[in-house]
């Protein structure tokens, strides 16, 4: 769909297209998703930084098996995922998710209240958003690919985007300020707060595609039918999703080898707890300072000027390099800078990248094959790298060697993503030629 319709633009609306590629008539729909992305991402990265206090409180060891219970979870959750996509309509579980995220967040929050970490309610609030961050994520961005067509989400996804980079600024810092005030739980209920936000953007946003020009709302909300765990056979039906879903795993391993490795620094460098969540609290808010710049700058310009391949390729090449130097040097210096660089690079770039690559696919393939993509296929490849991991590191060789496995991986993955954005760019080729005939 193009949300571009007669327009007669405003002073804001002009000033929007001088600093991002933005026409005057897709003003209404850019900043409600910009504001949604928001508050839901700010809910979630306000909350992240206690999921990793947690993760050191759980133990190196232990947290990989947990790693394996928010896989067999997201499983589990596909095919209730399935029944939902198929008989309810995205205008009533969209705005619905959130509420259920904030329900839960304050209901863990009373039950960590106090001095004592409750460790049950600790680690279900673990599970309980690492599997749900994807889930919402990946919604959001199946609703944007029905709301913008083909060539919008090459000028418009990094803007979007960097309204949750925004989110993922705001939150953290106002955790990074307050938890020594309000505590975890108080930080918990500041996320519960900002999801019940999302609600009424949510709907704002569903507002604005319901008044469009055209006559096929109502048709295109209705349940998109089809089989419970059609994505599964979406996936491996099409080499060019199975590519997309190894890219995936890809991301997910690279960051899993860093992820350990800096809760393993972080438990040696700062033994108090409130210490923890404010330092990786600092670390979320510096990461998305980058990006938001990033992403409203330069990922939709990059985007129109070297195509979408560039924008699958620029981590993981960055990413070898970085792999190398920690290989040579197992600072926690050298780490943050790594770690700062990955995640930057993954939601300035990645992120709106890998995005696009779905954008010609049909509405089934975007809802189905694309959470079973972002969600049990990434936290699969999370629980499997997390138990390499161990695995490495209880043989003996050490940090470097997990550094230069990450190396290989990162190489892999760098291949992978050309091949996509080759793939991807062809396809654009091709759609054009046949327009033009």
């Amino acid at each position: 769909m193009n949300v571009s319709a007669e327009y007669s633009p405003g002073f804001f609306a002009r000033f929007l297209s001088r600093l991002a590629p933005i026409k005057p008539a897709e003003t209404a729909a850019v900043v409600a998703s910009f504001f949604l992305f928001f508050f839901m991402w700010s809910g979630n990265f306000a909350v992240r930084p206690v999921r990793e206090t947690v993760g050191t409180l759980i133990g190196r060891e232990q947290l990989a098996n947990v790693w394996m219970i928010t896989w067999v979870v997201s499983l589990a959750l596909i095919p209730l995922y399935g029944v939902v996509v198929a008989r309810v309509r995205r205008s009533v579980f969209l705005p619905w998710t959130y509420g259920v995220i904030a329900a839960v967040l304050a209901l863990i929050g009373v039950a960590m209240q106090g001095d004592q970490i409750n460790m049950a309610a600790s680690k279900f609030f673990y599970v309980f958003i690492s599997v749900v961050n994807l889930f919402m994520i990946s919604m959001f961005w199946s609703f944007l690919l029905e709301l913008f067509d083909r060539e919008q989400t090459k000028r418009l996804f990094g803007v979007i985007a960097a309204g949750g980079s925004a989110g993922a600024l705001f939150g953290p810092l106002v955790s990074d300020l307050t938890v020594g005030m309000i505590g975890n739980s108080g930080v918990l209920y500041f996320g519960a707060a900002l999801f019940v936000v999302a609600i009424f953007c949510q709907r704002l946003l569903l507002r604005l595609w319901s008044v469009r020009t055209d006559a096929t709302t109502a048709a295109e909300d209705r349940p998109i039918g089809g089989n419970l765990f059609g994505g599964v056979t979406l996936i491996l039906r099409s080499p060019y999703i199975l590519g997309i879903a190894l890219y995936v795993v890809m991301i997910s391993t690279v960051s899993t080898l860093l992820y350990f490795e800096q809760l393993r620094l972080v438990e040696i460098a700062y033994p108090a707890v409130s210490d923890r969540t404010r330092i990786f609290a600092r670390l979320d808010w510096i990461v998305q300072t980058l990006t938001v710049l990033s992403q409203i700058f330069l990922t939709g310009r990059i985007a129109q000027k070297f195509g979408v391949k560039a924008l699958v390729t620029i981590a993981p090449v960055i990413m070898i390099g970085g792999f190398v130097a920690l290989a040579f040097s197992g600072a926690f210096i050298v780490l943050a800078v790594v770690f700062v660089l990955r995640r930057a690079l993954e939601y300035a770039f990645v992120r709106p990248g890998r995005e696009m690559l779905w954008s010609s696919l049909d509405k089934e393939t975007k809802y189905k094959a694309k959470n079973t993509v972002d969600v049990p296929i990434y936290r699969g490849a999370d629980a499997l790298s997390a138990q390499v991991d161990n695995w490495v590191i209880a043989s003996g060789a050490g940090a470097g060697a997990v550094a230069w496995l990450g190396a290989g991986v990162a190489f892999v993955w760098a291949t992978i993503g050309w091949w996509l954005g080759r793939r991807f760019e062809d396809q654009e080729r091709l759609l054009a030629k046949k327009m033009i005939g």
